[in-house]
Formats: C-alpha cells, sequence, structure tokens
C-alpha cells in the first residue's frame, strides 16, 4: 500500500523545490511528486508542514557493543526515527573499537535486524584507538564503512594519520575528526574562561581544538583526503574552515545544535548536563557558529548524539563522563535558534540536516526527486512543547534542554517507504 503526502510545504534542496503540493510514495520509491487528485494508500495530511528528505545525522554514539546500558543500536534507532533522521553515522568509540570488518559487520547486521532506520558504521583509524598502528581500513571498507574516524580524540601521531589519510584518498572516503589536542586538555572539564574560574572547574582552552584544526587542514592539504571537521565550536575553527573552503581544498565542517544554541555564560552551576566535547564556548564563540551558518561556511548540522547512564552523570562536572543526547532535540532547537531568526531559511536546514551529509558520505539519499529511495520527514515548524528528557525514546536523558520552551515537532519519519515513526498528537 502506499503513501500519500497532501498539502505539505515540500521542501528539497536537490531540485530546489519549495512549494506546497503533494508526494506520493510506493514501493519504497517516490513515485510522484506534484498536486495528486485522487487519495490512494494511506494518506497524511501535512498541511503546514515542512516535508523535506529524511535528516542524515554524521555523527551518533549509539554504544553497541559493548555499552548497551547506555544505548543500543534498537534505542538508538528509535531516537533517530522520532527525531526525523533516516539515515545515522555511528562512530567506532565502542567496546570493544570498531576497527575490524567482523564488527562493522556486527553493527550493520543488529542495524538491519532491529533499527527502524539505516545505520551506518564508520571504522577507527587506528587499532583500538591507541594511536599506535593503523587499522585494517581497506578491510573495513569493503565491509561497508562509509568513513573513518578516531572520534572521541584525536590521532596525535600526524604521520600515521598521513598515512590513513592516504588510505582514505585512495578509497574515496571521508575522515571525520575529532580535534582535539587530548594531551592538553588535562582534567578540564568546560571552557577556559571567567564562568568556569565563577565555578571554581578545570578549563579546556579553545587552543586545544584550535591546534588539530590547523593540522588537519595542512595533512588534507598535503594527502588530498576529504576532511570532515566534528563538531566545531571556537571562532577560530570557522575561520580555517573558510580559508580552506577559499584554498579550494576538500574540507567540510559540522556544528552540533548545542554550540549554535549556548554558550559558556548559560551554565548555571556544576551541572553535568551541561558538560560536553567540546565544551560549551565562550558567546564570541557561539556568535560565529551562526554566522558561519549563515554565510553558508558550515556544511552540516549533526548532533554528536551521546547517551550516558545517569550514575555516570551525576555529581560535579570535574567527575561525570563528557557528553549529551540530541537527537530528539535536534529539529526544535534548530528551527527555534536559526529558521525562526532569520539564520538560516528552511532549504538552508534541508541542506544542512540532509543533502550536505549525503553528499559527504557518497549516499544517493537527501532528495525528494521522483524515483528516488522514500526516505521522507514531516515536520510541523509552528507547533511549540516543553523539552521532556523522560519521555526520550534514547536510554540516555542526559540534555541541558530538559523544560525548555521550543518551536519545530517532528510529525512523520518514512524510511525506504515505510513509516517508523508518527507522532501520536
Amino acid at each position: 500500500m502506499g503513501i500519500l503526502i497532501k498539502n505539505g510545504r515540500v521542501i528539497d534542496p536537490d531540485t530546489r523545490l519549495d512549494e506546497v503540493t503533494d508526494i506520493y510514495i510506493e514501493d519504497g520509491i517516490i513515485q510522484k511528486v506534484g498536486v495528486i487528485e485522487e487519495e490512494a494508500g494511506q494518506v497524511l495530511d501535512a498541511e503546514g508542514c515542512y516535508v523535506m528528505p529524511g535528516l542524515i545525522d554524521l555523527h551518533v554514539h549509539f554504544r553497541d557493543p559493548g555499552q548497551e546500558k547506555k544505548e543500543d543500536i534498537a534505542t538508538g534507532g528509535q531516537a533517530a526515527a522520532r527525531g526525523g533522521f533516516t539515515t545515522v553515522l555511528a562512530m567506532p568509540n565502542t567496546h570493544p573499537v570498531i576497527d575490524t570488518a567482523s564488527r562493522v559487520g556486527y553493527v550493520h547486521h543488529k542495524a538491519e535486524e532491529l533499527s527502524p532506520i539505516r545505520v551506518l558504521q564508520a571504522g577507527a583509524v587506528t587499532k583500538g584507538q591507541k594511536g599506535e598502528e593503523l587499522a585494517d581500513i581497506e578491510e573495513m571498507i569493503q565491509a561497508g564503512i562509509p568513513a573513518i574516524s578516531e572520534d572521541g580524540k584525536s590521532v596525535m601521531d600526524s604521520q600515521l594519520y598521513r598515512q590513513a589519510m592516504r588510505i582514505a584518498k585512495a578509497n574515496d572516503i571521508p575522515v571525520m575528526a575529532h580535534c582535539e589536542d587530548w594531551p592538553m586538555r588535562g582534567d578540564g572539564c568546560m571552557n577556559d574562561d571567567e564562568r568556569a574560574e565563577q565555578l571554581g572547574l578545570p578549563g579546556i582552552s579553545s587552543v586545544v581544538e584550535d591546534i588539530i584544526v590547523a593540522r588537519d587542514i595542512f595533512l588534507s592539504k598535503d594527502t588530498g583526503a576529504h576532511l570532515h571537521l566534528c563538531h566545531c565550536s571556537t571562532k577560530q575553527s570557522m575561520r580555517m574552515l573558510e580559508q580552506a573552503k577559499k584554498e579550494g581544498l576538500s574540507v567540510t565542517g559540522e556544528v552540533c545544535p548545542h554550540h549554535f544554541t549556548l554558550c559558556s555564560e548559560d551554565i548555571p552551576r556544576d551541572d553535568p548536563n551541561y558538560k560536553m566535547n567540546p565544551p560549551l564556548r565562550s558567546r564570541e564563540d557561539r556568535e560565529a557558529l551562526l554566522e558561519a551558518l549563515r554565510d553558508g561556511v558550515v556544511d552540516a548540522i549533526s548532533t554528536d548524539h551521546a547517551p550516558h547512564t545517569a550514575a555516570e552523570k551525576a555529581g560535579s562536572m570535574r567527575d561525570a563522563a563528557f557528553g549529551i543526547v540530541g537527537l530528539e532535540t535536534s529539529v526544535s532547537l534548530t528551527i527555534t535558534e536559526l529558521v525562526d531568526k532569520g539564520i538560516i531559511t528552511p532549504m538552508r536546514m534541508a541542506e544542512l540536516m540532509s543533502y550536505n551529509p549525503a553528499q559527504i558520505l557518497h549516499l544517493d539519499r537527501g532528495s525528494l526527486q521522483e524515483g528516488k529511495a522514500a526516505d521522507v520527514v514531516v515536520i510541523d515548524p509552528e507547533e511549540e512543547y516543553v523539552i521532556n528528557a523522560r519521555t526520550f525514546a534514547s536510554k540516555g536523558k542526559n540534555t541541558p534542554f530538559h523544560g525548555r520552551k521550543v518551536k519545530g515537532r517532528v510529525k512523520a519519519t518514512i524510511c525506504g517507504g515505510e513509516i517508523v515513526y508518527q507522532d501520536e498528537r
């Protein structure tokens, strides 16, 4: 049975279509885009809603294998579906690390069996993410990884990283870079600024990120590899990303909703739900991210979805785990903080959250063209609600946005022609 989406504002970055019309889906394919007089199959009334290509998150942590008490592929997939995502890229810093073809296969096979949406697995750059010896990257590429990453840390050995970039270039896959001079980070737990001093907490300087961003851009220029800068958080990162693009380098970058929504001044007290890596930066840094989003410097919005147990996010920021969940708040924060404030258009939102991520990973997704795979999200941009972490599908409830009033709610998510989430309201 087909699915007819009626009366929605269809926003397709691939064709630049932005108009109120209908979409008909059957056999997992978008069969027609245009006014459809006769109702057929299951009808979704999308009046007043955005209808966009299914969202693609370049940066999630599903903790599977090894840390399933925090999240697993099934619950992570459910959280993604509720957030409007039809494809996600899982980072390899699991227990054990995803550094072999068999472990890539474990994730992909489990996702096919249990996840309502598509879960792609990134492969680690080095064995065990120890930074000492390259993983068998080519073997993992054969097993289906679309990218490599050492996320959670940087490869500090530049020559070793250069070798990995050459392999990535030869196989036409991106290198997803967590840019952090981690010995320099020390025991820091928030941005190194006046607010850290007020709270009596050790800081993390923005230089920790900037140094590795600069190094990785130089390595990308040297090897020709596509470098993707993960969760950029500083003003200097934005400047370097912009300059790399002006020079024609194969460099892209992402920002996260928590970094464009909050700054260190917004941390009310020593609260681990405000602890993430990289940390919430200064107001000046946040303004630079917003400017880069507005000016087209940034390529993608990713969540860095990082679930933890309540115990791991208890006590002081000094000792708590880094990371917050983000899949179920990304759409509302993007609409509230960016679209409603005129920083980006709805079309730009679809580019940042779907089309561009698809291009970065070389996926035939992020489009609503006739004949394309039917990955679609329906979003009501005007619906207001208060974020309630207790209702999340994710096992992780660790968010600084609990109790925050926002606009924009996902009403339905369609993956491969199947409705995998529909808002009961």
